[in-house]
């Protein structure tokens, strides 16, 4: 059979496919060749370049130019360079072989094997990083990281970064590794001042640097990726994570044994007893806090940002901060200790109009001993400062309560949660539960509201809580993990602020090569009501009043706040004793949160007193803090519409019937409005009145526990619960209580001189005297109250603290448990 003739067509397409291949191997080849001479000629030019800059430079040391901190007012307070005062240089011989592993097992797996650049690390980060999304691992090999803090500022660009690659290139074709090595160890930064892992050493160990053991040689490897994050003076703890991971790393890279790696993982950091801090600079807490802050905003490490030579302008106020220092470093502001570890404190200012923060303390070492760690940022156990937060906050934004709906205040369970605390169980007025720091009422209210709102409204404010912690325990602040005293500053910075959302924040601006950043204040968001923030507000200032738990924090301008205490919780110890005491409060332009507890609590190391040095601490620093902050008042919203208060109180009668030994008032009820009724009383030689009896809805009453021999005054008030208004008090009336002579019931006997059936009779003599019963003498006075008082708890809490609560010094202390949440008790 005749083949068929090939088409015209057939013959191109098969004629285009041999030339399509052809053309496309041709121009692989060019391609591939023309990238291998362009990378010869570029590596040359890196070399080129890289040799270039040696040469210029030789061997000098470029610590590069110092960063400047300024204050509010732009004057400067510090500067951040890394200085060469506390440095000395080790000998590549001195160097323990297992810091030099430490250091390559941490930083740069590969450093043995590559010539300066590490392409394998570069594309496993960028991998990372395509897969995160975001820059979660540098590539930077450990010569290149020489190069850049020697020679090159910290400006992160293209260039720099391809300046780097040629420094760490020239540097490999020039020095050896072990002289690499030796050259980055003494010029790594280790925090507090401290440059170069000889004087390191010395300073974190009081070692020499052959002495060192394993655990210390990790504990220094950890340090350079954040010299203060990872320190094992100002953050114990996370020293000892990172120091366990650079263990682990080792251990990987067959360096260590599993054995030794978890003996070293073991050992805690103490600080050696001939330490002393080298710090002269003041304001230290405050630029260790700037300096964080930076670094979040530039993404630069701590190094880089210390030799960048940036301008950074602060909100620092210098006249808080000396304020805070001087009371701080006042020894009278404190508990004693019965050994060399002292009540510690913590306290910062935040002005809740634009969140700047003009002042910070971290603690009392950082004035007498130096640096340990900034315990503005520690959680601790809140106690009854957390009740507005999660549930007198959350209360008020239902719209269901009011600042005078009356709480249930009596005992009772709540499943397996049975809390107390000292008072009756008379219900009560939101407001009166706040003054008083009521535990029961605040337990109730909590249920009433239900957890979900609570803590959806606690989770506005930023406060993250666990799944642990969802249990009416929170009412008394009895948290997994607890909060800090930022934390808590800021939340209460939003209700100052008429519920309106606070960023607070030490940067105004930073100025560098090349760098410019301005702050800009998040949108403004309404986290709550400005009713709701008017209302807690307005029932905060009763606790600073007279019978509230914090009236030692009153100053010379309006303020509201709250106190806070926790129970120890020291396992099988059933003494008195307090974890935390707390005082956050505002004014109506600053807010401050101040803190009080010791760092390791146990039973020699528990506060006797409760929140009133916190209350008082608030008021010494406040006070001569804002002496130039020109004063207001507390804004009351537009929307909430005025009421009248009730009528005062008419035809206000007091008497004394001598049958029944009583005094009786009675007064004309008032017409108009729904009102309850107040009775307040006072014996002639007490100087305040007390209220004697409370929600009266009757026009009378009867005081039955006037003694014989006394003078009482008494007056009425009217109260309006729907508009929480009060009237001015009834005319005072005095009524005096006659002597009575009380002729006591004594068996007689029958007289032998008289015949039988006679009436005379004498005395049986029992041996005793008859006594007149005396004022307050096994006799309770119906409304009275108790002084403030040592707290005096027991309990270990389950996963949180106890709390005592109730008075100014926490003098209620009570014992709860919970088998399914947290044993909690509140604190005043």
């Amino acid at each position: 059979m005749a083949e068929r003739p090939r088409s015209k067509s057939a013959s191109k397409q098969k004629k285009k496919k041999r030339m399509s291949g052809r053309t496309w191997f041709y121009g692989l080849f060019f391609t591939a060749a023309i990238a291998i001479v362009c990378g010869i000629i570029g590596y040359l030019l890196i070399i080129l370049n890289g040799e270039r800059i040696l040469t210029e430079n030789g061997s000098k040391l470029n610590f590069g130019e110092a960063s400047i901190i300024y204050d509010a007012n732009e004057q400067e307070i510090a500067r951040i360079k890394i200085g060469t005062d506390n440095r000395e240089i080790a000998e590549y011989s001195e160097i323990p072989e297992q810091l030099l592993n430490a250091i390559v097992a941490t930083e740069d797996q590969r450093f043995y094997e590559h010539a300066g650049i590490d392409f394998f690390a570069i594309g496993r980060a960028v991998v990372k990083d395509v897969i995160a999304r975001s820059a979660v691992e540098g590539g930077s090999t450990i010569t290149q990281q020489l190069a850049k803090n020697v020679f090159l500022n910290a400006d992160k660009t293209f260039f720099r970064k391809a300046t780097e690659a040629s420094i760490a290139v020239a540097l490999e074709h020039q020095m050896s590794k072990p002289e690499i090595l030796t050259m980055y160890l003494n010029r790594i930064y280790f925090g507090k001042g401290v440059s170069g892992v000889k004087a390191a050493s010395k300073y974190y160990f009081d070692t020499e640097l052959e002495d060192l053991e394993l655990w210390q040689i990790a504990t220094l490897a950890a340090m350079p990726k954040a010299p203060n994050r990872y320190n094992p003076i100002i953050d114990p703890e996370s020293s000892m994570n990172r120091r366990a991971v650079v263990l682990n790393l080792m251990q990987e890279q067959d360096y260590i044994t599993a054995t030794e790696a978890e003996e070293a993982k073991a050992v805690v950091y103490e600080r050696p007893d001939s330490h002393e801090d080298g710090q002269s600079e003041n304001f230290q807490e405050f630029i260790d806090y700037v300096v964080e802050e930076a670094m979040e905003i530039t993404k630069l490490s701590e190094e880089e940002l210390r030799v960048g030579g940036f301008k950074i302008y602060t909100t620092l106020n210098q006249q808080a901060q000396q304020a805070m220092d001087e009371q701080f470093a006042n020894n009278e502001n404190f508990e004693k200790s019965k050994d060399e570890q002292i009540v510690q404190g913590a306290m910062v200012i935040i002005d809740h109009r634009d969140g700047t923060i003009k002042a910070m303390a971290g603690g009392r070492d950082y004035i007498n001993k130096g640096l340990t760690h900034n315990r503005v940022q520690v959680k601790r156990q809140p106690g009854s400062a957390f009740k507005p937060i999660i549930v007198y906050g959350p209360a008020l934004e239902t719209g269901e309560m009011s600042a005078s709906t009356i709480l249930k205040n009596d005992k009772k369970c709540f499943g397996n949660y049975c809390p107390t605390d000292k008072w009756g169980p008379a219900p009560v007025s939101m407001t009166q539960a706040i003054k008083d720091s009521r535990n029961l009422a605040a337990v109730w209210t909590l249920n009433e509201i239900g957890l979900k709102r609570a803590f959806a409204f606690a989770g506005k404010l930023g406060f993250e809580l666990d799944n642990e912690d969802r249990n009416l325990s929170a009412a008394l602040g009895g948290l997994t993990h607890g909060t800090t005293p930022m934390e808590l500053a800021a939340a209460f910075s939003v209700i100052a602020n008429g519920g309106k959302s606070v960023d607070p924040h030490s940067i105004v601006r930073m100025e560098g090569k090349n760098y410019t950043y301005t702050y800009q204040a998040p949108a403004s968001k309404q986290l709550m009501s400005a009713q709701t923030a008017y209302y807690l507000t307005d029932m905060m200032q009763t606790v600073v009043q007279k019978g509230g738990t914090g009236t030692r924090a009153a100053i010379d301008r309006p303020v509201a706040g709250k106190t806070g205490t926790t129970q120890h919780g020291i396992p099988d110890y059933n003494g008195p004793g307090i974890k935390d005491a707390w005082f956050v409060g505002y004014t109506p332009e600053w807010t401050a949160a101040v803190w009080m507890g010791y760092d390791k609590t146990d039973k020699d190391h528990i506060l006797k007193s409760g929140s009133s040095q916190s209350a008082a601490m608030f008021a010494k620093v406040m006070k001569a803090a804002m002496k130039n902050v020109p004063k207001s008042s507390f804004n009351k919203p537009q929307e909430l519409i005025e009421e009248e208060p009730p009528a005062t109180i008419t035809n206000f009668n007091a008497i004394f019937i001598e049958e029944e030994m009583k005094v009786q008032l009675s007064w004309n009820p008032i017409q108009d409005g729904e009102v309850t009724y107040q009775v307040f009383r006072k014996e002639a030689s007490e100087t305040e009145f007390i209220r004697f009896v409370d929600s009266l809805t009757s026009t009378g009453v009867d005081d039955m526990s006037a003694f014989p021999g006394l003078t009482y005054e008494y007056y009425v008030v009217a109260y309006d619960a729907g508009n929480d208004l009060e009237s001015s008090p009834s005319p005072t009336i005095k009524v005096a209580i006659p002597e009575t002579e009380i002729i006591p019931d004594i068996p007689m006997e029958p007289d032998p001189t008289v015949p039988d059936g006679g009436d005379v009779t004498t005395p049986i003599d029992e041996g005793g005297e008859e006594a007149s019963p005396e004022p307050g003498d096994g006799t309770e006075q119906p409304g009275g109250t108790e002084e403030p008082g040592a707290g005096n708890g027991t309990g270990e809490p389950s996963p949180a603290p106890i709390e005592t609560e109730g008075s100014e010094n926490g003098n209620d202390a009570f014992e709860n448990t919970d088998t399914g949440g947290n044993t909690q008790g509140a604190g005043g």
